[in-house]
Order: structure tokens, then sequence, then C-alpha cells
């Protein structure tokens, strides 16, 4: 089975441009691209039995990590723009939120600062359905740090591609307004469900 690009509905999002968000959406093929490749490729050399390299296998499967890791954290952060913005509705994602932070804009202010660490990664809300709770962190690159058995709720891309071409690195902070400026919260509480 090979992996598609999805295909995303992405209305004008004020403060990222049009450019950005195309050569964005490009990279995110590239990632679906590159996944297909390495699992073909993992394939070819399992083939070769006794004669497969395994130091070539390891390698691959690293990678595979990471190029799978920006195929589906990619389809998380365009599919939150999809139907234009929308504020956070009333219901199980911004009741977590309040009980946890005591204020949605208290979990903002939050969120935002671990959007802002140094380095490329992603800022993520998962939902830990065991506990029932919300837990934030940093991802490293595409997949170095993501949570285990806990379901993405928010993904921020933080890699410099989301935003370079509209804002210097050390304007990232309105970058990260823009981004939720545009959000269609609906879509993302909707994950909880």
């Amino acid at each position: 089975m090979t992996y598609e690009a999805k295909t995303f509905d992405i209305p004008a999002t004020p403060g990222i441009s049009k450019e950005t968000m195309d050569n964005h959406i490009g990279l995110y093929q590239g990632y679906v691209k590159h996944v297909n490749l390495i699992r073909e490729a993992i394939a070819t050399e399992r083939d070769n039995g006794d004669a497969a390299d395994n130091y070539a296998l390891a390698e691959m499967q690293r990678r595979l990590g990471f190029e799978f890791g920006g195929m589906k954290n990619h389809e998380y952060y365009f599919t939150q723009f999809e139907g234009g913005a929308k504020q956070l509705p009333d219901g199980k994602l911004k009741e977590l939120i309040e009980k946890q932070w005591g204020s949605v804009e208290n979990w903002l202010e939050r969120f935002k600062q671990i959007a802002k660490t140094r380095g490329v990664g992603w800022a993520m809300l998962y939902h830990d359905k065991e506990t029932n709770q919300l837990v934030q962190t940093w991802v490293d690159e595409q997949q170095l740090g993501q949570l285990a058995d806990v379901d993405i709720v928010l993904a921020l891309d933080m890699w410099e591609h989301s935003y370079m071409h509209d804002y210097l690195s050390s304007e990232k902070g309105k970058y990260i307004d823009a981004f939720f400026d545009c959000l269609n919260w609906e879509v993302i509480a909707s994950r909880l469900n």
C-alpha cells in the first residue's frame, strides 16, 4: 500500500501568505513521496535475504520515522485551516482547557511559549484518553519527542518554512498569532470526539 498526498480546502489565511501555504503543501507532498520511496527501498532490501545490508535497513527505518512524522504532522496542521477561522466551541476541549489551565487565555499564553522554543519542530497539544487530560509539549524535528498513546489535538509547525517567507525569524511570534487567528477550532475540537 502506498500513501497518497491529501488535498486541503484552505481559504485565505490572513498573516500566512498563499505563497507560504502553497510551498508548505508542496513540502508535505514531498514527505508523502519519501515515505513511499523509503518503504519501497526497505522492502527491496529485505528481499535480498541474507545478503541484505542491515546497516542500510536500519538507516532507512530511522529516516522513515522522520518522513512519516512529517507527513502525518502536516496532515493535522493543514486540516486545522479547512473551513476558515472559527472560534473554539463549548464542549469537551474547552472544558478540559479551562479545568487544567483556568482559562483558554492562560492555556494559549503557555502554548505560545512552547511554540517559541528555539530550534525546529512542533508545538503539540495531545489528549490522553486514559486520564482524560490534555498534554502539551515540544517535538523536535518531526518525530523526536512525540508522546506515546495519546492523540494529537493541535499541531503548530515551527519549522522556518512555515513562516520565513512572511516573517523574520525574530518575528515568529507574529506567525504564531496569525496561526491562531486562522484556525478552525471546530475541526480541532472534533478530534476529541
